[in-house]
């Protein structure tokens, strides 16, 4: 089909959640009168004597942050999970009134000491020292008898609801496997059965083919803007190797990884000139105990900016009551997204 037939609205198939996405080009030139959020920008403190992730500084109940010089994990002091969670009253319930046990931590891992960083600055040293901190917490979290799924994510910018600006994710490990990637599991089983083959694979040699989606990419991962996108510059990351998760990574796939996460975040940063808000995360294979070919190692960016650095796109209305709709095409994000220099704004 040719580039102007996707000009028009039409609806595109996301196969990993098995769901249908609206598409509406046209609509990228209607005015906007709506709400313009602050431009996010970039903090020139090294350290902040208020923030509580600074080496030094005080967390809550009087704990303490280390003098660390790389890589700091804790287990979160707001945590949503609990190990030692007790189960919810079950008899003589209602049968449409239903809840379970969910045992699990919430750790917070800092990439860095210096509060003014951010991946898309930061020199791949360091970030090949936080992909070793995540492969090792992903080992350790996914051996407890308790956890079936380790989650690593980061929610960048005060757009994205990020409570602390300082360098740094979230992993939360949970006693069963969440609905995003239980959804993806069951879909990569059916692919693989009625295929005989793994759907990421076979959707990694069909970007490399069309080549209209791809961003960037290095030996080991390749970033496109998916067919199936949301958000406006939602891109997915995915292993060019059939890996299921970051602990079978050779130590070229740690470094690489290391890389590609900084090309990308430039790549977000220079759009718009500005420190990109989003939320990244790796979906990888659950550890549940069960044997899992048909899992592929990638990540997901979600980023909300839309028109600029202060114009951002609502999930609303006919997305939250219908389906997920989107304005301009996965093919002109991307075209832009490969347009912008791999060299950050602020180091030219």
């Amino acid at each position: 089909m040719s580039e102007s037939a996707y000009q028009f609205p039409h609806r595109r198939y996301n196969p990993l959640r098995r769901q249908w996405i609206l598409v509406s080009p046209h609509r990228t030139q209607r005015p906007w009168q709506g709400e313009v959020n602050p431009s996010s920008g970039f903090s020139g403190v090294h350290y902040d004597p208020a923030c509580y992730l600074c080496p030094g500084n005080e967390r809550a109940g009087g704990l303490f942050t280390p003098r660390y010089e790389s890589v700091f994990i804790f287990d979160n002091d707001y945590a949503a999970l609990l190990p030692d969670s007790p189960a919810p009253q079950a008899e003589g319930m209602p049968n449409l009134l239903r809840a379970e046990q969910e045992r699990g931590r919430c750790r917070v891992l800092c990439f860095h000491p210096d509060h003014s960083l951010t991946v898309a600055v930061m020199d791949e040293p360091d970030i090949l020292r936080v992909v070793d901190a995540w492969v090792e917490q992903y080992k350790e979290l996914a051996a407890a008898p308790s956890i079936r799924h380790v989650q690593i994510f980061e929610n960048r910018g005060a757009m994205m609801g990020a409570s602390n600006p300082h360098p740094h994710c979230q992993i939360w490990a949970t006693e069963h496997v969440p609905d995003e990637p239980a959804i993806e599991t069951e879909s990569l089983k059916a692919y693989q059965a009625e295929q005989g083959s793994c759907l990421l694979c076979d959707y990694l040699k069909t970007e490399t083919s069309e080549k209209r989606r791809i961003v960037c990419e290095n030996d080991e991962f390749l970033v496109v803007v998916p067919w199936w996108a949301v958000w406006p510059f939602e891109t997915l990351v995915l292993a060019k190797q059939h890996v299921g998760s970051m602990a079978e990574f050779s130590d070229v796939q740690r470094a690489e990884l290391a890389n590609i996460l900084k090309q990308t975040t430039t790549r977000y940063d220079n759009l718009f000139e500005t420190s990109f808000p989003y939320t990244m995360g790796f979906h990888q294979t659950p550890c549940d105990g069960e044997e899992h070919r048909e899992w592929h190692f990638h990540a997901h960016y979600y980023p909300p900016l839309l028109r600029s650095a202060t114009v951002r796109k609502f999930m609303v209305g006919f997305e939250m009551l219908g389906m997920p709709q989107r304005d301009i095409t996965a093919e002109s994000a991307a075209e832009r997204l490969r347009a912008v220099s791999a060299v950050h704004f602020t180091r030219r």
